[in-house]
């Protein structure tokens, strides 16, 4: 299938994407308890869905006890093996990169937070979850798998559009499973907030959204937005411009920038709207601001 073989549709969804996942390969086996392999790495990710029996993987010397209907994803470059612990184990395998840049802001957010979250060194040399039978992530697996041993025309288009598709089903998985976890650790979750709190305390003066902070403690944002109003009493959107309105009042107060470089400097995209939001918050202008301070120092000294 060449490039002038493509429809306009995959061009222009090809431009949206900033890195396009490939599958390698996908096979599915079947191993008695007599099967052992030696430890060996790859170049590309692998992932392990088990359909029935049990293995135990040893991931960089670390033990993993599957069962069936559970996933396992691999890292480049990690050493790893498996052992069967059931009288057969049925699996099914896929290999898979990631091609392609991944800083543009255009790509799909579920695409590209499972894609940061995977590539995460501190998420380890691998990725565990257990999944339903029924869950839609098995589904198209096997979906991939039929495709792959077609070897019919389009085949490679539609098992790309099935492995994005893959990828957001664990996206949304990831995340489920991250938020019921933090649930049932209260302890973890204010962690989490913590860190959120700081990571908005640093970066406050950059063009942060509220999906920014809760994508790097990968909560989604209806949860993270109620989880941090209820821990700190304010909400993440709220804090934000309460951090940006403080350092901008001690700029006013203590530098000659002029108004519209002290609301670039905080954040504000627009001196309007930083106008806006000052005199919501210090009910009077910028400008009245640092005149009324400017008074005050005078009459003290």
């Amino acid at each position: 299938m060449t490039e002038g073989q493509l429809p306009k549709a995959w061009h222009d969804l090809v431009e949206k994407l900033a890195f396009m996942p490939a599958v390698v390969k996908a096979i599915e086996k079947i191993h008695d308890i007599s099967w052992s392999m030696t430890p060996n790495k790859h170049e590309h990710y692998e992932m392990v869905y088990v359909k029935k029996g049990t293995a135990t993987f040893v991931i960089d010397g670390v033990d993993v006890q599957m069962v069936p209907n559970s996933v396992i994803i691999i890292k480049p470059q990690k050493s790893h093996k498996f052992t069967v612990r059931s009288e057969n184990c049925e699996l099914i395998v896929l290999y898979f990169q990631l091609k392609g840049k991944k800083d543009s802001g255009n790509s799909h957010a579920s695409l590209t937070d499972f894609v940061d979250y995977i590539e995460d060194e501190s998420t380890g040399a691998y990725i565990y979850l257990k999944l339903s039978k029924k869950n839609d992530v098995v589904y198209v697996l096997n979906r991939i798998l039929r495709e792959r041993m077609k070897f019919q025309i389009w085949g490679d288009f539609l098992s790309c559009l099935l492995i994005m598709e893959l990828f957001v089903l664990l996206s949304r998985t990831l995340k489920q499973e991250w938020e019921q976890s933090a649930k049932n650790r209260n302890l973890k979750l204010h962690e989490l907030l913590n860190i959120a709190k700081e990571y908005i305390d640093n970066n406050y003066a950059k063009e942060l959204t509220l999906s920014q902070v809760a994508k790097y403690i990968y909560l989604s944002d209806s949860y993270f937005a109620h989880s941090f109003k209820d821990k700190f009493g304010i909400s993440p959107k709220s804090y934000i411009l309460k951090i940006r309105i403080e350092e901008a009042k001690e700029l006013l107060e203590n530098t000659d920038l002029r108004i519209a470089d002290v609301a670039l400097s905080v954040g504000f995209s627009s001196q309007q709207r930083f106008n806006d939001i000052f005199r919501k918050y210090t009910d009077m202008t910028p400008l009245r601001y640092r005149q009324t301070k400017k008074r005050e120092r005078l009459n003290r000294g």
